[in-house]
C-alpha cells in the first residue's frame, strides 16, 4: 500500500465546526471521505467505513465531505443538497445512510420520500432543495477535494495522508493501524 502524505495546508485539515463528523472529538484516527451519493465504489466504501466504526470505536472519527462529480453521475449533486437540507434539520447523518443504501433511487421523488421517512420538514426540504440553498456547500467540498488531489471516487484520509490506489476494507484498516502506531 501506497500512503502519499498531502500539505496540510489545502483546507484538507483543519476538521471544521461546518464538517460532518461521526465520532468524538480527539480521537486518536480521523478518516475524512471526499465522496459522491452515486458512485459505486463510494457505495463499497460507505459499508466498509460502518464496519470500521465498530472495530475502532472511539479511536476513530469519520468526517464525509461531498465530492458529487456531476459529469458522470447527475443525481449526486441533488443527493448531496439532500444530505445538508437534512443536516439544516438535524439529520445529515439519518439522511447521509439512507442515500448510499438506496443508491439507484437518488431522483428528487425518492429523495422526498426519505425526508417524509425521516419526518423533517418536507415544505422546507423541498423549497431549499429547488432553491439550491446548499449548491454552493456541495461544490466548495468538491473544490476542496481537487485542491487536496482527490481527483477520483472515494478520496480517503487518513490522519491528514491520502489513501492512494485501492480503498478496499483491508487497505483502510492497515492505514488506520499505521496511523496508530505514529
Amino acid at each position: 500500500m501506497n500512503l502519499e502524505a498531502k500539505s496540510l495546508d489545502l483546507n484538507l485539515l483543519p476538521i471544521t465546526y461546518k464538517d460532518h463528523i461521526r465520532g468524538r472529538n480527539g480521537a486518536q484516527l480521523t478518516m475524512v471521505e471526499f465522496g459522491d451519493y452515486e458512485c459505486p465504489d463510494c457505495g463499497r466504501a460507505y459499508w466498509d467505513i460502518l464496519k470500521i466504526e465498530k472495530i475502532f470505536g472511539d479511536r476513530f472519527r469519520f468526517v464525509f465531505r461531498h465530492y458529487a462529480y456531476a459529469k458522470i453521475h447527475p443525481n449526486a449533486e441533488l443527493a448531496g443538497q439532500a444530505a445538508e437540507a437534512a443536516g439544516a434539520q438535524g439529520k445529515f447523518w439519518e439522511m447521509h445512510d439512507l442515500l448510499f443504501r438506496d443508491q439507484g433511487a437518488l431522483r428528487m421523488k425518492d429523495i422526498k420520500a426519505r425526508a417524509e421517512a425521516l419526518d423533517l420538514d418536507v415544505p422546507l426540504f423541498e423549497r431549499d432543495l429547488k432553491s439550491e440553498k446548499y449548491l454552493d456547500i456541495v461544490r466548495a467540498d468538491f473544490r476542496t477535494g481537487v485542491q487536496n488531489g482527490v481527483f477520483g471516487t472515494p478520496g480517503i484520509f487518513v490522519n491528514g495522508v491520502r489513501i492512494n490506489g485501492a480503498t478496499d476494507f483491508d487497505t483502510l484498516c492497515l492505514a488506520l493501524e499505521r496511523a496508530a502506531q505514529t
